[in-house]
Protein backbone atom coordinates (compact mmCIF):
# COMPACT_ATOMS: atom_id res chain seq x y z
CA UNK A 1 0.00 0.00 0.00
CA UNK A 2 1.52 3.55 -1.20
CA UNK A 3 1.84 5.86 1.52
CA UNK A 4 0.39 9.52 1.43
CA UNK A 5 4.03 11.17 0.11
CA UNK A 6 4.25 8.43 -2.53
CA UNK A 7 0.63 9.11 -4.01
CA UNK A 8 1.39 13.12 -3.86
CA UNK A 9 4.26 12.20 -5.64
CA UNK A 10 2.41 10.46 -8.02
CA UNK A 11 -0.49 13.05 -8.33
CA UNK A 12 2.40 15.78 -9.36
CA UNK A 13 4.23 14.02 -11.89
CA UNK A 14 0.87 13.60 -13.27
CA UNK A 15 -0.07 16.81 -13.20
CA UNK A 16 3.49 17.88 -15.20
CA UNK A 17 2.60 15.11 -18.20
CA UNK A 18 -1.06 16.94 -18.38
CA UNK A 19 0.44 20.02 -18.29
CA UNK A 20 2.83 19.15 -20.88
CA UNK A 21 0.31 17.26 -23.36
CA UNK A 22 -1.70 20.19 -22.77
CA UNK A 23 1.23 22.57 -24.44
CA UNK A 24 2.01 20.13 -27.23
CA UNK A 25 -0.96 19.84 -28.80
CA UNK A 26 -1.13 23.76 -28.21
CA UNK A 27 1.87 23.74 -30.55
CA UNK A 28 0.54 21.34 -32.86
CA UNK A 29 -2.76 22.83 -33.30
CA UNK A 30 -1.68 25.08 -36.54
CA UNK A 31 -2.69 23.29 -40.22
CA UNK A 32 -0.37 21.47 -41.70
CA UNK A 33 0.30 21.12 -45.48
CA UNK A 34 2.16 18.80 -47.06
CA UNK A 35 4.98 20.58 -49.99
CA UNK A 36 7.32 18.48 -52.29
CA UNK A 37 9.92 19.31 -49.79
CA UNK A 38 8.10 18.25 -46.35
CA UNK A 39 5.31 19.26 -44.21
CA UNK A 40 4.89 22.63 -42.70
CA UNK A 41 2.97 23.92 -40.07
CA UNK A 42 1.70 27.32 -40.35
CA UNK A 43 -0.56 29.44 -37.82
CA UNK A 44 -4.13 30.67 -37.94
CA UNK A 45 -5.54 34.07 -37.04
CA UNK A 46 -8.20 36.25 -38.23
CA UNK A 47 -9.91 33.81 -40.14
CA UNK A 48 -6.38 33.72 -42.21
CA UNK A 49 -3.68 30.59 -42.43
CA UNK A 50 -0.61 31.79 -42.50
CA UNK A 51 2.45 29.47 -43.55
CA UNK A 52 5.35 31.31 -42.98
CA UNK A 53 9.34 31.16 -43.63
CA UNK A 54 9.15 28.26 -46.19
CA UNK A 55 12.54 27.46 -48.05
CA UNK A 56 11.95 27.68 -51.93
CA UNK A 57 15.80 27.43 -52.42
CA UNK A 58 19.34 25.96 -50.87
CA UNK A 59 20.40 29.36 -48.84
CA UNK A 60 22.93 31.53 -51.29
CA UNK A 61 26.16 31.04 -49.29
CA UNK A 62 29.72 30.01 -49.82
CA UNK A 63 30.23 29.03 -53.21
CA UNK A 64 26.91 29.36 -54.31
CA UNK A 65 26.72 33.16 -53.51
CA UNK A 66 26.36 34.68 -57.24
CA UNK A 67 25.08 31.30 -58.57
CA UNK A 68 21.24 30.11 -60.24
CA UNK A 69 19.13 28.76 -56.65
CA UNK A 70 19.51 25.50 -56.41
CA UNK A 71 17.21 23.01 -54.96
CA UNK A 72 16.53 23.09 -50.88
CA UNK A 73 16.81 19.93 -48.87
CA UNK A 74 13.99 18.02 -47.84
CA UNK A 75 13.27 17.59 -44.76
CA UNK A 76 12.14 15.02 -42.00
CA UNK A 77 8.65 15.62 -39.79
CA UNK A 78 7.03 18.71 -39.44
CA UNK A 79 9.03 22.18 -40.11
CA UNK A 80 7.56 25.12 -38.20
CA UNK A 81 6.29 27.82 -40.59
CA UNK A 82 4.83 30.21 -37.64
CA UNK A 83 7.30 33.09 -38.19
CA UNK A 84 8.74 35.16 -40.95
CA UNK A 85 12.35 33.67 -41.86
CA UNK A 86 15.93 36.06 -42.77
CA UNK A 87 15.34 38.75 -45.43
CA UNK A 88 18.08 39.48 -47.60
CA UNK A 89 21.00 41.51 -46.66
CA UNK A 90 20.65 45.44 -47.28
CA UNK A 91 21.65 48.84 -45.32
CA UNK A 92 18.79 49.84 -42.92
CA UNK A 93 16.13 52.42 -44.57
CA UNK A 94 12.87 53.49 -44.64
CA UNK A 95 11.78 50.93 -47.35
CA UNK A 96 13.64 47.80 -45.32
CA UNK A 97 15.04 46.59 -42.10
CA UNK A 98 18.62 46.20 -42.05
CA UNK A 99 20.41 43.06 -42.88
CA UNK A 100 23.44 40.41 -43.28
CA UNK A 101 21.82 37.15 -43.17
CA UNK A 102 22.59 35.36 -46.84
CA UNK A 103 20.26 32.64 -45.93
CA UNK A 104 17.17 34.36 -46.98
CA UNK A 105 15.51 32.45 -50.34
CA UNK A 106 11.74 32.11 -48.36
CA UNK A 107 8.37 31.95 -49.12
CA UNK A 108 5.31 33.33 -47.31
CA UNK A 109 1.42 31.60 -48.03
CA UNK A 110 -1.64 32.86 -46.76
CA UNK A 111 -5.08 31.31 -47.67
CA UNK A 112 -8.76 31.69 -45.93
CA UNK A 113 -8.34 30.31 -42.98
CA UNK A 114 -9.23 25.93 -42.32
CA UNK A 115 -10.20 23.99 -39.95
CA UNK A 116 -7.62 23.70 -36.98
CA UNK A 117 -5.31 20.81 -37.15
CA UNK A 118 -6.05 19.83 -40.51
CA UNK A 119 -3.50 17.83 -42.13
CA UNK A 120 -3.35 17.84 -45.90
CA UNK A 121 -1.86 15.72 -48.86
CA UNK A 122 -0.68 16.40 -51.98
CA UNK A 123 -5.02 17.58 -53.25
CA UNK A 124 -5.86 18.41 -49.93
CA UNK A 125 -9.38 19.19 -49.52
CA UNK A 126 -9.44 21.49 -52.50
CA UNK A 127 -9.53 18.45 -55.60
CA UNK A 128 -11.37 20.41 -58.09
CA UNK A 129 -10.86 23.51 -60.33
CA UNK A 130 -14.00 25.09 -59.38
CA UNK A 131 -12.93 24.57 -55.28
CA UNK A 132 -9.17 26.21 -55.90
CA UNK A 133 -8.08 29.64 -55.09
CA UNK A 134 -6.66 32.26 -57.57
CA UNK A 135 -2.93 32.37 -56.72
CA UNK A 136 -1.75 36.23 -56.27
CA UNK A 137 2.40 36.46 -55.88
CA UNK A 138 3.49 39.28 -54.56
CA UNK A 139 6.98 41.01 -54.98
CA UNK A 140 7.87 43.58 -52.72
CA UNK A 141 9.67 47.20 -54.36
CA UNK A 142 12.38 48.64 -53.02
CA UNK A 143 15.13 49.66 -56.11
CA UNK A 144 15.99 45.81 -56.35
CA UNK A 145 18.41 47.01 -52.73
CA UNK A 146 16.06 46.76 -50.30
CA UNK A 147 12.95 45.21 -49.06
CA UNK A 148 11.27 42.39 -47.69
CA UNK A 149 8.18 40.64 -47.63
CA UNK A 150 7.78 40.83 -43.76
CA UNK A 151 6.24 43.98 -44.52
CA UNK A 152 2.73 43.18 -46.22
CA UNK A 153 0.18 41.63 -43.98
CA UNK A 154 -2.34 40.88 -46.98
CA UNK A 155 -5.62 39.34 -44.72
CA UNK A 156 -7.74 42.16 -46.79
CA UNK A 157 -6.80 40.17 -50.01
CA UNK A 158 -6.98 36.95 -48.69
CA UNK A 159 -10.83 37.55 -47.31
CA UNK A 160 -11.83 38.04 -50.79
CA UNK A 161 -10.69 34.44 -52.06
CA UNK A 162 -7.46 34.02 -52.94
CA UNK A 163 -4.49 32.31 -51.92
CA UNK A 164 -1.37 34.76 -51.82
CA UNK A 165 2.10 34.56 -51.74
CA UNK A 166 5.05 37.14 -50.98
CA UNK A 167 8.91 35.76 -50.80
CA UNK A 168 12.53 37.48 -50.05
CA UNK A 169 14.46 37.10 -53.07
CA UNK A 170 18.39 38.17 -53.15
CA UNK A 171 19.17 42.09 -53.53
CA UNK A 172 21.54 45.04 -54.66
CA UNK A 173 25.00 43.60 -55.38
CA UNK A 174 24.49 39.98 -53.91
CA UNK A 175 21.24 40.22 -56.56
CA UNK A 176 22.64 41.55 -59.84
CA UNK A 177 26.09 41.88 -59.55
CA UNK A 178 27.73 41.58 -63.45
CA UNK A 179 31.03 40.65 -63.41
CA UNK A 180 33.23 38.90 -66.17
CA UNK A 181 34.84 36.31 -63.98
CA UNK A 182 30.94 35.24 -63.13
CA UNK A 183 30.16 35.13 -66.57
CA UNK A 184 32.99 32.89 -67.23
CA UNK A 185 32.38 30.23 -65.00
CA UNK A 186 28.71 30.24 -65.79
CA UNK A 187 27.08 27.07 -68.33
CA UNK A 188 24.83 30.01 -69.65
CA UNK A 189 27.35 32.49 -70.28
CA UNK A 190 25.51 34.80 -68.63
CA UNK A 191 25.80 37.01 -65.13
CA UNK A 192 23.77 39.00 -62.59
CA UNK A 193 20.02 39.11 -62.43
CA UNK A 194 20.03 36.61 -59.67
CA UNK A 195 17.71 38.21 -58.15
CA UNK A 196 15.14 37.65 -61.27
CA UNK A 197 16.12 34.41 -60.80
CA UNK A 198 15.09 33.97 -57.59
CA UNK A 199 11.73 34.64 -58.21
CA UNK A 200 11.30 32.55 -60.83
CA UNK A 201 12.68 29.38 -58.42
CA UNK A 202 9.58 30.74 -56.27
CA UNK A 203 7.27 30.83 -59.33
CA UNK A 204 8.22 27.36 -59.34
CA UNK A 205 7.69 26.17 -56.09
CA UNK A 206 4.52 27.75 -56.31
CA UNK A 207 3.68 25.74 -59.37
CA UNK A 208 4.52 23.08 -57.66
CA UNK A 209 2.70 23.33 -54.40
CA UNK A 210 0.23 25.56 -54.37
CA UNK A 211 -2.66 23.10 -54.90
CA UNK A 212 -1.81 21.66 -51.56
CA UNK A 213 -2.56 25.09 -49.75
CA UNK A 214 -6.13 25.40 -51.88
CA UNK A 215 -4.52 27.21 -54.83
CA UNK A 216 -5.60 27.06 -58.45
CA UNK A 217 -1.63 26.55 -60.01
CA UNK A 218 -3.66 27.38 -63.42
CA UNK A 219 -4.37 31.35 -62.15
CA UNK A 220 -1.78 32.69 -60.96
CA UNK A 221 -1.43 36.43 -60.79
CA UNK A 222 2.23 37.87 -60.12
CA UNK A 223 2.04 41.63 -58.97
CA UNK A 224 4.71 44.11 -57.51
CA UNK A 225 5.14 48.06 -56.80
CA UNK A 226 8.39 50.28 -57.43
CA UNK A 227 10.99 47.70 -58.35
CA UNK A 228 8.24 44.79 -57.65
CA UNK A 229 6.55 46.11 -60.85
CA UNK A 230 10.00 46.04 -62.79
CA UNK A 231 10.31 42.54 -61.84
CA UNK A 232 6.64 41.85 -62.93
CA UNK A 233 7.50 43.53 -66.69
CA UNK A 234 11.03 41.26 -66.27
CA UNK A 235 8.82 38.35 -65.93
CA UNK A 236 6.88 39.23 -69.12
CA UNK A 237 9.84 39.31 -70.86
CA UNK A 238 11.52 37.22 -69.80
CA UNK A 239 11.38 33.47 -71.86
CA UNK A 240 12.04 32.09 -68.52
CA UNK A 241 8.98 32.81 -66.84
CA UNK A 242 7.42 31.61 -69.67
CA UNK A 243 4.24 29.44 -67.98
CA UNK A 244 4.70 30.14 -64.57
CA UNK A 245 1.70 33.32 -64.06
CA UNK A 246 -1.41 33.72 -66.14
CA UNK A 247 -2.20 37.49 -65.34
CA UNK A 248 0.27 40.25 -64.37
CA UNK A 249 -0.46 43.58 -62.00
CA UNK A 250 1.98 46.32 -62.39
CA UNK A 251 2.25 49.27 -59.77
CA UNK A 252 4.35 51.77 -60.72
CA UNK A 253 6.94 49.68 -62.72
CA UNK A 254 7.23 51.35 -66.01
CA UNK A 255 10.42 53.74 -64.59
CA UNK A 256 13.31 51.21 -66.18
CA UNK A 257 12.22 50.10 -70.19
CA UNK A 258 15.68 50.07 -71.57
CA UNK A 259 18.34 47.80 -69.98
CA UNK A 260 21.94 47.81 -69.81
CA UNK A 261 23.73 45.44 -71.91
CA UNK A 262 25.76 42.68 -70.01
CA UNK A 263 29.15 44.02 -71.55
CA UNK A 264 28.25 47.53 -69.46
CA UNK A 265 26.86 45.66 -66.25
CA UNK A 266 30.36 43.87 -66.36
CA UNK A 267 31.63 47.51 -66.39
CA UNK A 268 30.60 48.20 -63.55
CA UNK A 269 31.13 45.01 -61.92
CA UNK A 270 34.32 45.13 -62.44
CA UNK A 271 34.54 49.09 -60.98
CA UNK A 272 32.69 47.63 -57.87
CA UNK A 273 35.40 44.96 -57.37
CA UNK A 274 37.99 47.40 -57.55
CA UNK A 275 35.95 49.07 -54.39
CA UNK A 276 35.92 45.95 -52.17
CA UNK A 277 38.98 45.02 -52.66
CA UNK A 278 39.16 42.48 -55.29
CA UNK A 279 41.80 44.03 -57.99
CA UNK A 280 42.66 40.41 -59.14
CA UNK A 281 39.05 40.44 -60.33
CA UNK A 282 37.93 37.05 -59.50
CA UNK A 283 35.45 35.25 -58.67
CA UNK A 284 36.96 33.46 -55.55
CA UNK A 285 38.32 37.19 -54.23
CA UNK A 286 34.13 38.76 -54.56
CA UNK A 287 33.05 35.62 -52.68
CA UNK A 288 35.32 36.03 -49.93
CA UNK A 289 34.40 39.85 -49.26
CA UNK A 290 32.56 39.90 -46.17
CA UNK A 291 28.70 40.63 -46.84
CA UNK A 292 28.56 43.75 -45.11
CA UNK A 293 31.41 45.34 -47.12
CA UNK A 294 29.26 44.01 -50.46
CA UNK A 295 25.86 46.19 -49.28
CA UNK A 296 27.65 49.41 -48.65
CA UNK A 297 29.45 49.51 -51.95
CA UNK A 298 27.25 50.35 -54.48
CA UNK A 299 26.98 53.97 -55.35
CA UNK A 300 23.39 53.76 -56.95
CA UNK A 301 20.29 54.67 -55.63
CA UNK A 302 18.78 51.80 -57.70
CA UNK A 303 19.82 48.30 -59.91
CA UNK A 304 18.21 47.26 -62.59
CA UNK A 305 18.53 43.45 -64.32
CA UNK A 306 20.85 43.57 -66.96
CA UNK A 307 20.46 42.09 -70.83
CA UNK A 308 22.58 38.85 -70.15
CA UNK A 309 21.34 36.57 -72.65
CA UNK A 310 19.44 33.98 -70.38
CA UNK A 311 16.73 35.33 -67.70
CA UNK A 312 16.49 39.01 -70.31
CA UNK A 313 17.44 38.42 -73.73
CA UNK A 314 16.53 42.36 -74.96
CA UNK A 315 14.63 45.19 -73.22
CA UNK A 316 11.38 45.73 -71.58
CA UNK A 317 10.02 47.97 -73.75
CA UNK A 318 11.78 46.38 -76.57
CA UNK A 319 10.26 43.55 -76.21
CA UNK A 320 6.66 44.49 -75.18
CA UNK A 321 6.65 46.70 -78.25
CA UNK A 322 7.37 43.85 -80.83
CA UNK A 323 5.00 41.44 -78.83
CA UNK A 324 7.25 38.89 -77.86
CA UNK A 325 6.55 38.63 -74.41
CA UNK A 326 4.70 36.36 -72.21
CA UNK A 327 1.03 37.20 -73.11
CA UNK A 328 -1.27 37.42 -70.56
CA UNK A 329 -3.53 40.05 -69.36
CA UNK A 330 -2.10 42.84 -67.47
CA UNK A 331 -3.21 45.48 -65.22
CA UNK A 332 -0.53 48.63 -65.56
CA UNK A 333 -0.75 51.53 -63.49
CA UNK A 334 1.09 54.37 -61.81
CA UNK A 335 0.09 56.94 -59.36
CA UNK A 336 -0.39 60.78 -59.88
CA UNK A 337 2.43 62.06 -57.64
CA UNK A 338 5.27 59.42 -57.60
CA UNK A 339 8.50 61.80 -57.75
CA UNK A 340 7.33 63.73 -54.59
CA UNK A 341 8.37 60.68 -52.41
CA UNK A 342 12.32 61.44 -54.01
CA UNK A 343 11.82 64.81 -53.67
CA UNK A 344 11.16 64.94 -50.00
CA UNK A 345 14.02 62.36 -49.46
CA UNK A 346 16.72 64.30 -51.80
CA UNK A 347 15.84 67.83 -50.50
CA UNK A 348 13.57 68.69 -47.93
CA UNK A 349 15.30 65.79 -45.20
CA UNK A 350 18.61 66.44 -46.82
CA UNK A 351 18.89 69.76 -45.66
CA UNK A 352 16.11 71.72 -46.90
CA UNK A 353 13.68 72.37 -49.56
CA UNK A 354 14.59 73.44 -53.47
CA UNK A 355 14.66 76.70 -53.69
CA UNK A 356 14.35 78.70 -57.46
CA UNK A 357 17.55 79.14 -57.82
CA UNK A 358 18.59 75.23 -57.90
CA UNK A 359 15.40 74.12 -60.05
CA UNK A 360 17.33 73.90 -63.25
CA UNK A 361 20.12 72.13 -62.26
CA UNK A 362 17.62 69.68 -59.80
CA UNK A 363 16.04 68.72 -63.23
CA UNK A 364 18.97 68.13 -64.84
CA UNK A 365 20.51 65.25 -62.09
CA UNK A 366 16.95 64.26 -61.71
CA UNK A 367 16.82 62.59 -65.35
CA UNK A 368 20.91 63.08 -66.35
CA UNK A 369 19.99 65.49 -68.85
CA UNK A 370 22.46 68.17 -69.74
CA UNK A 371 21.98 71.84 -68.32
CA UNK A 372 21.03 73.36 -71.27
CA UNK A 373 18.07 70.53 -72.06
CA UNK A 374 17.27 70.88 -68.30
CA UNK A 375 16.06 74.57 -69.37
CA UNK A 376 14.23 73.49 -72.07
CA UNK A 377 12.18 71.32 -69.61
CA UNK A 378 11.72 73.58 -66.88
CA UNK A 379 10.52 76.12 -69.33
CA UNK A 380 7.77 73.14 -69.91
CA UNK A 381 7.41 73.35 -65.93
CA UNK A 382 7.30 76.61 -65.14
CA UNK A 383 7.38 77.45 -61.20
CA UNK A 384 5.34 79.81 -61.20
CA UNK A 385 2.60 77.18 -62.01
CA UNK A 386 3.34 75.33 -59.14
CA UNK A 387 3.27 76.20 -55.39
CA UNK A 388 7.01 75.23 -54.95
CA UNK A 389 10.15 74.19 -57.00
CA UNK A 390 9.44 71.09 -55.03
CA UNK A 391 6.59 70.21 -56.21
CA UNK A 392 7.07 71.64 -59.96
CA UNK A 393 10.40 69.38 -59.26
CA UNK A 394 7.76 66.38 -58.22
CA UNK A 395 5.55 66.77 -61.61
CA UNK A 396 9.06 66.39 -63.74
CA UNK A 397 10.29 63.51 -62.18
CA UNK A 398 6.88 61.88 -62.11
CA UNK A 399 5.99 62.68 -65.77
CA UNK A 400 8.99 61.55 -67.37
CA UNK A 401 9.79 58.76 -65.02
CA UNK A 402 6.76 57.13 -64.23
CA UNK A 403 3.28 58.37 -65.97
CA UNK A 404 4.24 58.78 -69.62
CA UNK A 405 6.12 55.81 -69.45
CA UNK A 406 3.16 53.85 -67.95
CA UNK A 407 0.77 55.13 -70.42
CA UNK A 408 3.24 54.25 -72.75
CA UNK A 409 3.51 50.71 -71.98
CA UNK A 410 0.10 50.10 -71.78
CA UNK A 411 -0.72 51.17 -75.38
CA UNK A 412 2.17 48.57 -76.03
CA UNK A 413 0.33 45.92 -74.41
CA UNK A 414 -3.22 46.60 -75.72
CA UNK A 415 -2.21 45.85 -78.93
CA UNK A 416 -1.66 41.64 -78.22
CA UNK A 417 -3.55 41.72 -74.34
CA UNK A 418 -6.45 42.64 -72.46
CA UNK A 419 -4.87 45.53 -70.22
CA UNK A 420 -6.48 47.77 -67.94
CA UNK A 421 -4.65 51.09 -67.01
CA UNK A 422 -5.26 52.83 -64.07
CA UNK A 423 -4.18 56.15 -61.90
CA UNK A 424 -4.18 55.95 -58.55
CA UNK A 425 -5.05 59.72 -57.42
CA UNK A 426 -6.03 60.01 -53.89
CA UNK A 427 -4.08 63.57 -53.08
CA UNK A 428 -4.65 62.45 -48.88
CA UNK A 429 -2.92 59.32 -48.90
CA UNK A 430 -1.63 59.04 -45.62
CA UNK A 431 2.87 58.88 -46.09
CA UNK A 432 3.90 55.88 -44.25
CA UNK A 433 7.51 56.23 -45.18
CA UNK A 434 8.82 59.64 -44.54
CA UNK A 435 8.10 62.61 -42.39
CA UNK A 436 6.34 65.45 -43.16
CA UNK A 437 7.90 68.13 -45.26
CA UNK A 438 7.75 71.29 -46.81
CA UNK A 439 4.67 70.32 -49.10
CA UNK A 440 2.00 67.58 -49.45
CA UNK A 441 3.18 64.00 -50.34
CA UNK A 442 -0.18 63.50 -51.96
CA UNK A 443 -0.26 60.50 -54.26
CA UNK A 444 3.12 59.94 -53.85
CA UNK A 445 5.51 56.56 -55.13
CA UNK A 446 3.91 53.48 -52.79
CA UNK A 447 1.20 55.25 -51.54
CA UNK A 448 -1.21 52.81 -52.81
CA UNK A 449 0.00 50.07 -51.29
CA UNK A 450 -1.74 50.28 -48.04
CA UNK A 451 -4.88 50.24 -49.63
CA UNK A 452 -3.70 46.67 -50.48
CA UNK A 453 -2.27 45.31 -47.49
CA UNK A 454 -1.25 46.08 -44.00
CA UNK A 455 1.90 47.54 -44.12
CA UNK A 456 4.78 47.66 -41.47
CA UNK A 457 6.26 50.96 -41.75
CA UNK A 458 8.49 53.48 -40.45
CA UNK A 459 5.45 55.90 -39.95
CA UNK A 460 2.67 54.62 -38.06
CA UNK A 461 -0.88 54.81 -40.16
CA UNK A 462 -3.10 57.03 -38.87
CA UNK A 463 -5.90 54.54 -41.06
CA UNK A 464 -8.25 55.43 -43.78
CA UNK A 465 -10.95 57.50 -43.75
CA UNK A 466 -14.12 56.20 -44.46
CA UNK A 467 -14.02 57.38 -48.38
CA UNK A 468 -10.50 55.96 -48.35
CA UNK A 469 -11.94 52.91 -46.96
CA UNK A 470 -14.83 52.60 -50.07
CA UNK A 471 -11.48 53.17 -52.47
CA UNK A 472 -9.73 50.05 -50.64
CA UNK A 473 -12.31 48.12 -50.73
CA UNK A 474 -12.93 48.86 -54.77
CA UNK A 475 -8.97 48.20 -55.16
CA UNK A 476 -9.03 45.00 -53.51
CA UNK A 477 -12.40 43.76 -55.48
CA UNK A 478 -10.37 44.85 -58.68
CA UNK A 479 -7.25 43.03 -57.82
CA UNK A 480 -8.47 39.59 -56.77
CA UNK A 481 -11.22 39.22 -59.74
CA UNK A 482 -8.44 40.39 -62.00
CA UNK A 483 -6.74 37.24 -60.45
CA UNK A 484 -9.94 35.16 -61.03
CA UNK A 485 -10.89 36.17 -64.13
CA UNK A 486 -8.66 38.51 -66.14
CA UNK A 487 -11.06 40.93 -65.59
CA UNK A 488 -11.04 43.67 -62.51
CA UNK A 489 -15.02 44.22 -62.94
CA UNK A 490 -17.29 42.84 -60.67
CA UNK A 491 -21.16 43.48 -59.21
CA UNK A 492 -20.91 46.82 -56.87
CA UNK A 493 -17.96 48.55 -58.42
CA UNK A 494 -17.56 50.90 -61.32
CA UNK A 495 -17.12 49.56 -64.77
CA UNK A 496 -13.39 49.64 -65.68
CA UNK A 497 -13.01 49.54 -69.63
CA UNK A 498 -9.80 47.95 -70.84
CA UNK A 499 -7.48 50.37 -72.23
CA UNK A 500 -7.56 51.02 -76.05
CA UNK A 501 -4.91 53.81 -77.37
CA UNK A 502 -7.70 55.56 -79.40
CA UNK A 503 -9.88 56.11 -76.41
CA UNK A 504 -6.97 57.08 -73.86
CA UNK A 505 -9.12 56.49 -71.02
CA UNK A 506 -7.21 55.29 -67.47
CA UNK A 507 -9.42 54.17 -64.33
CA UNK A 508 -8.48 57.04 -61.24
CA UNK A 509 -8.53 55.19 -58.28
CA UNK A 510 -9.76 57.62 -56.59
CA UNK A 511 -11.67 58.24 -53.19
CA UNK A 512 -14.56 57.36 -52.33
CA UNK A 513 -15.58 55.90 -55.83
CA UNK A 514 -13.56 55.35 -59.04
CA UNK A 515 -14.31 57.33 -62.26
CA UNK A 516 -12.87 57.23 -65.87
CA UNK A 517 -10.38 59.32 -66.76
CA UNK A 518 -9.56 60.94 -70.14
CA UNK A 519 -7.29 63.95 -69.34
CA UNK A 520 -4.33 62.15 -68.51
CA UNK A 521 -1.93 62.95 -71.14
CA UNK A 522 -2.03 66.32 -71.04
CA UNK A 523 -2.20 66.58 -67.38
CA UNK A 524 1.42 64.68 -67.34
CA UNK A 525 2.53 66.01 -70.32
CA UNK A 526 3.42 63.23 -72.34
CA UNK A 527 3.02 65.01 -75.75
CA UNK A 528 7.33 65.57 -74.04
CA UNK A 529 8.21 62.30 -72.64
CA UNK A 530 6.19 59.94 -74.85
CA UNK A 531 4.83 61.62 -78.25
CA UNK A 532 2.88 58.52 -78.86
CA UNK A 533 1.36 55.91 -76.35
Amino acid sequence: MRNAGSTSLVRSVLVVIALAAVGASAEERGPVVATSDGRVRGISSEGVDRFLGIPYAAPPVGDLRWRPPQPHAPWRGVRDATAFANHCPQVPSPYGQGSITEDCLYLNVFRPGHDEGEDEGDEGDNEGHDRRLPVMVWIHGGALLVGESDDYDPVRLVRHGVVLVSMNYRLGVLGFLAHPALTAESPDHASGDYGIMDQQAALRWVRRNIRSFGGDPSRVTIFGESAGGLSVHTHLASPLSAGLFHRAIVESGAYSLTQPSLSDAETQGQALAERVGCSDQTAACLRAVPVETLIVSLITRSVVPNLEGHVLTQSIGASIASGEFNRVPVIEGSNHDEWRLFVASDFDLAGGPLTADHYVDAIAATLGVPLPVAEIIAMSYPLADYPSPDVALGAVGTDAIFACNSRKVAGLLSQYVTTFAYEFNDENAPELFLPPVSFPYASAHASEIQYLFNLRTPIPSPGLTHDQRRLARAMTTYWTNFARTGSPNWFGQPFWRAYDSARDEMQSLVPPVPEVESGFALDHKCFIWTPTP
